[in-house]
């Protein structure tokens, strides 16, 4: 599983509360998430913390403020460098595609994030996001939520009802369906980059838009090989510096073309391959759901291989890209090895036709 739980349950995680000295109160004491201190201030907290999901502090004493929150924006492009007018460009270009998503239990918000318009087929739209969207910020957060209310703000700041079409835990995606809507356009997700050696030194774009300004976001990054911190393999790393606002949002490399899709991490963007997501989204609509096949084999993405290993197979299959098997478990070799090794050689015959 990519990130199991990206919601507000833990400092590090989510909103949290922390505690400073009165002086730092008083410096921000305009800002939204640092309330003036008063008699009423419990009553202000509630007022202003509790609707969005965030937990109210166990004690009052000083100044608090509110930290990691889903309200914090990324990409402060506000230079006039040729790097910054690059992902500014970047971002317009797919910016109808790029929505908003906030999930309710009630009144009280449970995450948000960033979703890409992937599908219209009239009468409706779909969008993938995470589905940390739908998850329990409690506990480890493996528990779906039922019953929730879906809102997605458009690029207009219009908001529309959503609705949940299908999702897939292990790999932490979901697509939820919207009525069409004429602002929006359709991204294309399948003009993507070959996952050949020449991406050694990609550079990327992670674009996302927040849920209460509407605000469009980006920043850039360059892609990191080998694999993620997390446990999920398929994972690829960057170091895009996004917030809890850009989970479910695009990556895209400097010419535009689709990586795949964010999530979040202190010391950079994880994000999932378009390959991951493409068979993903092929299994929703054949089966249903993500099928995955248990064959004893260890199985990584050639993207986030190191750049040696990546260069051996290159040599051989130069178009070669999504996924290759890293190791075999021992109880399964006798059985997989034949139908391996012919496989090899079908491929290695193709590649020299």
């Amino acid at each position: 599983m990519p990130i199991k739980s990206q919601g507000c349950a833990h400092t590090e995680e989510g909103g949290g509360v922390s505690t400073s000295k009165k002086t730092s109160l008083q410096s921000n004491s305009d800002r939204e998430d640092s309330p003036p201190l008063s008699d009423d201030l419990p009553r202000i907290l509630r007022k202003r913390l509790l609707p969005r999901g965030y937990p109210l502090p166990s004690k009052f004493a000083g100044g608090i403020r509110l930290v990691n929150t889903f309200e914090l924006c990324f990409g402060k492009l506000d230079g006039y460098n040729e790097e910054h007018t690059s992902i500014k460009l970047l971002a317009l270009s797919v910016c109808r595609s790029i929505v908003s998503l906030a999930s309710f239990k009630g009144r009280i918000r449970q995450f948000t994030c960033t979703g890409t318009i992937i599908e219209h087929t009239p009468p409706s739209m779909r969008i993938l996001t995470s589905a940390s969207l739908i998850r329990s910020s409690e506990e480890d957060g493996s528990k779906i939520l039922d019953k929730l209310k879906i809102k997605v703000r458009l690029p207009s700041g219009k908001l529309v009802i959503g609705t949940l079409w299908k999702y897939d835990s292990y790999y932490n995606i979901a697509v939820v369906n919207i009525k069409a809507s004429p602002e929006l356009r359709e991204a294309c997700i399948h003009n993507q980059v070959p996952a050949n050696v020449k991406l050694s030194q990609s550079k990327l774009v992670a674009i996302g838009r927040a849920f209460e300004s509407g605000e469009l976001m980006a920043t850039g990054g360059t892609l990191l090989h080998g694999t993620t911190k997390f446990d999920c393999q398929q994972l690829m790393a960057s170091t895009c510096k996004i917030t809890k606002a850009g989970i479910g949002g695009l990556i895209v490399g400097s010419d535009g073309k689709f990586m795949g899709m964010s999530f979040y991490y202190k010391d950079g963007a994880p994000f999932l391959p378009f390959s991951i997501l493409q068979k993903c989204l092929k299994h929703f609509n054949k089966f249903g759901r993500v099928v995955q096949l248990s064959l004893g084999l260890r199985i990584g993405s050639l993207q986030a291989e190191k750049l040696h290993v990546r260069e051996q197979v290159h040599d051989s299959f130069p178009n070669a890209h999504g996924i290759y098997v890293q190791m075999i478990l021992e109880s399964k070799l006798a059985m997989l090895l034949p139908r391996l090794i012919s496989l090899s050689c079908s491929m290695h015959k193709s590649s020299m036709s």
